[in-house]
């Protein structure tokens, strides 16, 4: 009997020993907070890079010089954040006004539902965001709403300069029709882990 008790209790210290040398192998767990912050930093940047070129864009030279800028900063602010920051930044819409860089993939096209779904329970956009973590890859989407600014080229109402404008620039474009407040799309960014 002792000499069993004493197997048992050898036993339970070495799978201890064996469970320690396992957790001590594996790399740590990602920070997911301050993953959510970096994205959050970087969406920030993103917004605080592109409105002001907009509005000074709009004031200087109308609709079609602020389309114009749009669609030459837009993608560029999103290439520059990508490479400064090593994180995959993008915009994202179910109604995409650029086919080639604003498609969602079937990630973002869930999650992009799902704010919309939250968005019809009363949810503001400016509230909403999602990050999981998925095959290696930390993934961020925050909403982005329809502002005041944004119905000048996304809104309902349209004037004709306008329509000019996205036909010249977005020839493919499916971003129009927008409400104040509705989510048009978000910002969607990725890291490697």
């Amino acid at each position: 009997m002792i000499l069993r008790s004493f197997n048992i209790a050898t036993l339970s210290i070495a799978c201890s020993i064996c469970t320690f040398s396992v957790i001590a192998a594996q790399p740590d767990a990602p920070d997911v907070s301050k993953l959510k912050a970096e994205a959050i930093s970087i969406v920030k940047q993103f917004g605080g890079t592109l409105k002001p070129k907009l509005v000074k864009a709009l004031n200087e030279g109308g609709v079609n010089h602020a389309v114009k800028v749009c669609s030459e900063e837009a993608p560029a602010i999103a290439e520059l954040l990508s490479k400064k920051t090593n994180w995959q930044v993008n915009r994202v819409s179910l109604k995409a006004r650029n086919n080639k860089t604003a498609k969602p993939d079937l990630w973002e096209t869930a999650v992009l539902k799902e704010f919309d779904q939250r968005q019809a329970q009363g949810e503001k956009a400016k509230s909403m965001a999602k990050a999981e973590i998925i095959k290696n890859e930390f993934r961020f989407m925050k909403a982005q709403g329809t502002a005041p600014l944004c119905l000048t080229c996304h809104g309902t109402e349209l004037t004709n300069e306008t329509k000019s404008a996205l036909e010249h620039y977005y020839p493919s474009d499916n971003a129009t029709g927008y409400t104040l407040g509705q989510i048009r799309g978000a910002f969607s960014l990725t890291k490697k882990l």
